[in-house]
């Protein structure tokens, strides 16, 4: 089964897969008007079967839970949210123990923590 993790922000969304059950960052997309042709894009090339949103409790669950809302109206796929509570800060730690450069953190570390949220689910 192939799994398309993703971690809902304000500016970029996050995004990992999970093919036979490995996990794979890929690169973030910008959370603009092409998000969902973007999203649709990953789900065709990598044959997604099964999507999971990660959220948050609080003000910006709302926002997460209206993406995931019209996600699910796009797409002819299960589409679950999962409590990614610290999920960036698990992010932040696997970045730092892999010495990765700090100039290219801000374009990895939300895919990241998509990863952290598939390694959630399938563990």
């Amino acid at each position: 089964m192939n799994i398309l993790g993703i971690d809902y922000g304000t500016k970029r969304i996050g995004l990992a897969i999970s093919i036979n059950g490995v996990i794979s960052p890929i690169l973030p997309i910008k959370n603009d008007c092409d998000k969902y042709n973007n999203i649709l894009k990953v789900i065709k090339a990598e044959s997604i079967d099964k999507i999971f949103v990660g959220i948050c409790e609080g003000d910006f669950a709302k926002k997460t839970q209206k993406f995931v809302s019209r996600l699910q109206g796009m797409v002819n796929l299960e589409v679950e949210t999962v409590e990614e509570a610290v999920s960036t800060i698990e992010a932040d730690e696997i970045y730092k123990l892999n010495k990765k450069s700090k100039k290219k953190y801000k374009s990895l570390i939300d895919s990241i923590a998509a990863a952290v949220i598939l390694r959630r689910i399938i563990n």
